[in-house]
C-alpha cells in the first residue's frame, strides 16, 4: 500500500436469533409475568428462553421469529392458520 491509502472492509450482518440478536426483537412473554416484571424489574423469560428484564417499548422492534413460531403452534388448530381474524 502506498502511504495515505487505507483499505476500507465493508462488514453487514444479517439478524438472526442467535447469540446477541434476541436484543433487536420483542418477545412473546405472559401478559402477567410482563407486568410483574416491569413493576418490580424483575427478568422474565420468553417463549424462544431469551431471559431479561424487560425495560423497552415493546412496539418498536419487530416480533421474535422464534416465539411467533411457538405462539403459532400453541394457539387452537396448531397450524398456523388464522382464520378468526385476530
Amino acid at each position: 500500500m502506498s502511504p495515505g491509502t487505507q483499505t476500507v472492509r465493508d462488514v453487514r450482518t444479517q439478524p438472526t436469533t442467535g447469540d446477541g440478536d434476541h436484543e433487536r426483537f420483542s418477545h412473546y412473554v405472559p401478559k402477567d409475568k410482563l407486568t410483574a416484571a416491569m413493576v418490580e424489574g424483575t427478568p422474565v423469560v420468553a417463549l424462544c428462553g431469551k431471559v431479561w428484564v424487560p425495560s423497552r417499548d415493546p412496539q418498536r422492534f419487530p416480533v421474535c421469529p422464534e416465539c411467533k413460531e411457538i405462539w403459532e403452534s400453541l394457539k387452537p388448530g396448531g397450524d398456523g392458520d388464522d382464520s378468526s381474524g385476530e
